[in-house]
């Protein structure tokens, strides 16, 4: 008997792709300038940077009663200074997205006096555990005229200490005390004056301005 052949077909699957309920993305409408949000808050030390805490400390809920605005950047509980709330996220982008290189400017007052080594040390960058700082720009100051801090610094009797004026473009974790401890000179006091075009003049310690955006 004459073999038989056998022809194989290859029948192509359809791919069958099922949403499931409640995924869909949604585009948030894009704000118009007379609906984007901007306040410029100086935080007082020990205060947290979000609305909410369930250990009943400060947070910006007992200084901010404007709504839905977020922090745009973090500043740390221990620090003060400016802190930045919008309800714009391209804003919130511009300022903490690292290949910005959006410019923060710090009041260091650090036990010591640094010297030119350390100086120079912290302007061409350290090498701290999560790897080389940016370039910073350095400068010893005069006592800012700024408001007490409560509860005041501890300073150890015969040591004196120094103000500087650093900016960087980064934001790491805690980077500007870790940046001045690295090169031998620990933080006591750390004040953010300003983030990129804003500032902090005219800004009373625990208030808040709101900016106009038209």
């Amino acid at each position: 008997m004459p073999a038989q052949r056998t022809k194989n077909r290859t029948h192509t699957a359809k791919r069958t792709t099922h949403k499931r309920p409640g995924t869909q993305r949604t585009n948030k409408p894009k704000l118009s300038p007379d609906q984007v949000k901007v306040i410029l808050f100086n935080k007082p030390f020990d205060v947290l940077c979000q609305f909410t805490d369930d250990q009943n400390r400060q947070t910006l809920a007992n200084f901010v009663d404007i709504k839905d605005v977020y922090a745009a950047g973090r500043l740390d509980r221990d620090s003060e200074g400016l802190l930045l709330l919008t309800n714009c996220g391209r804003l919130q982008h511009k300022l903490t997205e690292p290949g910005k290189k959006t410019n923060k400017t710090y009041w260091v007052q650090v036990e010591g006096e640094p010297d030119d080594t350390a100086l120079e040390a912290l302007r061409e960058g350290v090498i701290l555990k999560d790897g080389p700082t940016r370039p910073a720009k350095v400068r010893v100051i005069t006592a800012p005229d700024v408001w007490p801090r409560t509860p005041p610094i501890r300073e150890r009797k015969n040591i004196p200490t120094s103000w500087l004026e650093i900016t960087i473009s980064e934001g790491r974790n805690r980077q500007v005390r870790r940046m001045t401890a690295h090169v031998g000179y620990p933080t006591l006091r750390l004040i953010r004056y300003q983030i990129g075009p804003y500032t902090l003049n005219g800004i009373e310690n625990g208030q808040y301005r709101v900016m106009k955006t038209t």
